[in-house]
């Protein structure tokens, strides 16, 4: 009996690996303290003690159409879970971008989930996709979940078969079809990043999981 219970445990663990193979492990792509492992980007980011990814504009930097500024990551992703910890300061503005097929067009040739100073709006203010949450081209998040300035908010996003789902501080907050309207004609797979707006922001605990990965 007790034989037969561990070549149980071994079968349901090989199958339990087997699984995790067949849609990839989640990879920290802050791991080792090396920014250029798993990024590129020539904007002002560092990567310091405990895997903190922190941007801080250098003199002169504004604006958000300073593309090669971002943080890019160098593997492209097709269907993907990411999670990741951000926090902006007052005024803030970010973004986190993926399916983007030209890092040198990734408004037009890509996908943004906001990254938004929201909270500091109050609770009258219409949403829309410039809120934390929001997609875009032209989708709001349903309801406010940002925490305010100075403080770290989390995002898990997961965009598999079409379907985007955003959960922000453990409240979903979008779930979008990518197959109509104007992101269907977005690319299927392409590079994740960061937006670079010449405003300070920190990143932490970036894991993605590639679910579309063979074994």
């Amino acid at each position: 009996m007790k034989t037969r219970s561990l070549l149980l445990a071994l079968v349901i663990s090989i199958t339990a690996s087997a699984a995790r193979a067949a849609e990839g492990e989640a990879v920290d792509l802050l791991e080792g303290g090396d920014l250029t492992k798993h990024w590129t980007t020539t904007g002002n980011w560092k990567l310091g003690a405990h895997g903190l990814a922190t941007l801080t504009p250098r003199p002169g930097e504004s604006g958000w159409s300073r593309w090669s500024a971002y943080l890019w990551s160098k593997q492209a992703y097709g269907d993907f879970e990411a999670e990741f910890e951000y926090m902006v300061q007052k005024g803030g503005n970010s973004g986190f971008y993926f399916r983007v097929g030209d890092m040198n067009d990734p408004v037009a040739k890509g996908i943004e989930v906001q990254i938004y100073d929201s909270a500091s709006f109050g609770p009258d203010k219409p949403l829309n996709d410039h809120d934390s949450g929001g997609i875009i081209p032209g989708v709001p998040p349903k309801k406010r979940a940002a925490k305010p300035a100075g403080e770290w908010n989390k995002f898990k996003i997961t965009s598999k078969a079409d379907k985007l789902t955003v959960v922000l501080n453990d409240e979903v907050v979008n779930e979008v079809d990518l197959s109509k309207g104007p992101l269907a004609a977005r690319p299927k797979t392409g590079n994740i990043g960061f937006q670079d707006h010449g405003l300070p922001l920190s990143l932490r605990n970036i894991k993605v999981r590639a679910l579309d990965a063979k074994p």
